[in-house]
């Protein structure tokens, strides 16, 4: 790589790494690209050169989250066979990184209103949603032609749980009651297997 793709990716990476905390901080609405001109020192031609505007940005760290969280879960059922114990770990998993409140922002709050529900649905079907349903395909207790209706059921119950934890009081007791809960939706879904 030469030291001008080295300089830009560094630029790109710095700039991300402004947006993420001021889009977690801040939400979208209230972040300014002209906040993240000051924060990074960059000209507004150089922020553009990297990002078409604010849509942009929020996207590419909306990308970066997604990837960070798709690549925790992923160690997180590393080594497990069993379909279900493997799609138990991941939901498990995905509650305890919902938890943290960049992710909740970003992931659950702000990225289906900034980037409409479709264009949203897109993007997680590549990483968390898209886990989700293979994980749940994986453990063939659900009919192929109901997969993606339940995964969507199962990702909605979830994610309201943790931003039902996220606003309750008494977070660790909040989050156990909501693990236990999962668990035993989970363990009640493989109860009556269905043929493939």
């Amino acid at each position: 790589m030469n030291l001008k793709a080295e300089r830009g990716a560094a630029t790109r990476d710095r700039v991300l790494a402004i947006a993420t905390r001021l889009f977690a901080e801040r939400g979208y609405d209230d972040t300014s690209i002209e906040t993240v001109l000051q924060e990074s020192g960059l000209s507004r031609g150089a922020l553009y050169h990297h990002y078409a505007g604010k849509d942009a940005l929020f996207e590419a760290v909306l990308e970066a989250t997604e990837s960070a969280v798709g690549e925790q879960i992923m160690q997180a059922v590393r080594g497990i066979t069993d379909p279900a114990q493997s799609l138990e770990a991941g939901v498990l998993a995905w509650i305890r990184l919902a938890g943290d409140p960049v992710i909740q922002r970003i992931v659950l709050i702000d990225a289906p209103a900034v980037l409409g529900w479709q264009r949203w649905r897109a993007m997680e079907e590549r990483y968390s949603f898209g886990m989700l349903k293979a994980a749940l395909a994986a453990t063939r207790t659900v009919p192929r032609e109901f997969l993606d209706l339940h995964a969507h059921m199962l990702l909605a119950a979830i994610n309201e749980s943790v931003l039902l934890v996220a606003r309750g009081g008494e977070r660790s007791t909040a989050e156990a009651a909501v693990q236990e809960f999962l668990r035993r939706l989970l363990r009640g879904s493989r109860e009556a297997p269905t043929e493939s």
